[in-house]
């Protein structure tokens, strides 16, 4: 014998204003957070020499200058050089260490936790510093593998935090069922486990590429002269020689960050798509 079905109460006119005034709060602070970077954005294509409105012209002489421009051109092969192999090394270091943590019960584990996810709330200066003196001895200083290290250990616990999200939803008995089928570790892994975790490992992927494309702590720290990165050549140029060419160089990182974002929720849409169909 079936319930009857609830109708839920209208809502009050003290419910209604609040909802309403809780949208124009919304809409006030994404504005204030996203003004400044509106604001320069059309500074990139203006026919000056300086960062000032009213706008004289449109030109595309910044962005020519950043693509005919040594410096840039290291830079850019710098931030990559340094930026994929830290991805990588944080994707599978972080996807290997939310498994062990989701899977495993052991004694300490909300402390190795923590740890592990110690990097997103100590302030990177400290985590710069620490590093320093922890490579000097090592010779890892102002080398390209310190600061792979360093950028991969920035952007794991991003990776532990997505596939983390992605075990919650895991059906263990899958994985049950097929070692009891005889299937060998590995291949429950690559043939079962990892399919259905790609989303968030791709997504934990997308923040550690960013987050290492973003740096400049670090890379100010632990990286030599030639090592300049992206970051590390817009903050010199901040200080030394400010022109728009810096404009340029921040709406192509924009674009890149909003690129990163879409990707990202197309991913998190497409695993709830995928999680719905597979429902009953």
């Amino acid at each position: 014998m079936g319930s009857a079905p609830v109708n839920r109460p209208a809502s009050t006119p003290t419910e209604r204003w609040a909802a309403v005034a809780l949208r124009v709060f919304s809409i006030g602070v994404l504005v204030f957070l996203i003004a400044p970077i509106l604001a320069i954005l059309p500074l990139s294509v203006n026919d000056s020499q300086f960062l000032t409105y009213p706008m004289r012209g449109f030109t595309t002489h910044w962005y020519e200058a950043v693509f005919e421009s040594e410096k840039w051109r290291l830079a850019v092969r710098n931030s990559f050089l340094i930026g994929l192999p830290a991805t990588l090394t944080a994707t599978v270091l972080g996807t290997l260490a939310a498994i062990g943590l989701s899977l495993a019960d052991f004694r300490g584990k909300a402390f190795v936790t923590a740890l592990m996810l110690s990097p997103l709330v100590v302030p990177i200066v400290i985590v710069a510093v620490g590093l320093y003196f922890f490579f000097a001895p090592l010779g890892l200083n102002q080398t390209y593998t310190g600061l792979i290290i360093a950028h991969a250990a920035l952007g794991a616990p991003f990776v532990v935090v997505t596939v983390g999200a992605a075990l919650a939803s895991f059906d263990r008995d899958l994985a049950r069922a097929a070692a009891g089928l005889g299937a060998a570790p590995h291949v429950v892994f690559f043939s079962i486990m990892l399919p259905l975790l790609r989303p968030g490992v791709i997504s934990g992927a997308l923040f550690a590429f960013a987050v290492s494309f973003d740096e400049v702590v670090t890379v100010l720290l632990l990286g030599a002269p030639h090592q300049r990165t992206i970051p590390r050549e817009m903050f010199s140029g901040l200080r030394d020689s400010f022109n728009p060419t810096i404009a340029a160089v921040a709406t192509m990182l924009t674009v890149l960050a909003v690129f990163l974002l879409l990707v990202v929720e197309w991913l998190r849409s497409r695993s709830e798509r995928l999680k719905r169909k597979g429902d009953p």
